[in-house]
């Protein structure tokens, strides 16, 4: 199993929880994402992006990391290029962090679409910021490694049929929850959480304590 690390451009906050998920994973960083680096403690193996935010301190200070530069005008995000060039390094689980917030909504739904659609095609993604993770839920079962009390959400992309969510402090069996339901918004783990869904996707939020 090959686990790569992607840093993106969005908010990011150090725990001891991020460092044990992302310990042995090979680095790639996307643009700006590249100073979430000093903190983590770690060095990219490759720096890529058009580096239209990425600032001259940034440039001066990871001189010596390898690049592949790319035009502004592109039809990929950076982090979609990046997540190409995880792939193509022969990456079989990837870690997206910094992947919430920043001065981008428009970033941050896309790495939440853009995970689902992989995950759709077999990978394995999983989101973070430290404070915040997020998984791509699909029809099947999953079982989110969430610590005792934390909070979390599920946002449906589509409408979900057959949705049960056990060890909650609001469970659901077999429910319906039509698209643009609140109905799965700011539930609370109560021991191994655990999902179930038959048709439709979307994507757990959960809130950690730092």
């Amino acid at each position: 199993m090959s686990k790569f690390l992607i840093l993106l451009g969005g908010h990011l906050t150090v725990t001891d929880r991020l460092k044990r998920q992302i310990e042995g994973a090979r680095v790639l960083a996307a643009d700006s994402g590249i100073r979430h680096a000093a903190a983590l403690g770690l060095e990219p193996e490759l720096w890529l992006g058009d580096f239209d935010s990425t600032s001259q301190a940034l440039a001066r200070r990871y001189k010596h990391v390898p690049r592949r530069t790319f035009p502004a005008a592109k039809d990929m995000t950076d982090g979609e290029l990046a997540l190409e060039q995880a792939f193509a390094l022969g990456a079989t689980s990837i870690i997206l962090v910094g992947a919430f917030g920043g001065e981008r909504t428009d970033h941050t739904m896309l790495h939440l679409t853009l995970a689902t659609a992989l995950v759709e095609k077999g990978r394995d993604i999983f989101l973070s910021s430290g404070t915040e993770e997020a998984w791509p839920i699909l029809p099947g079962a999953h079982a989110p490694d969430l610590p005792d009390g934390t909070l979390f959400s599920l946002i449906g992309f589509t409408e979900l049929e057959g949705l049960t969510i056990t060890s909650a402090e609001w469970p659901l069996n077999n429910v319906k929850v039509p698209f643009g339901s609140s109905l799965t918004v700011s539930n609370v783990v109560r021991g191994t959480l655990a999902l179930g869904l038959r048709s439709g996707c979307g994507v757990l939020i959960a809130t950690l304590e730092e």
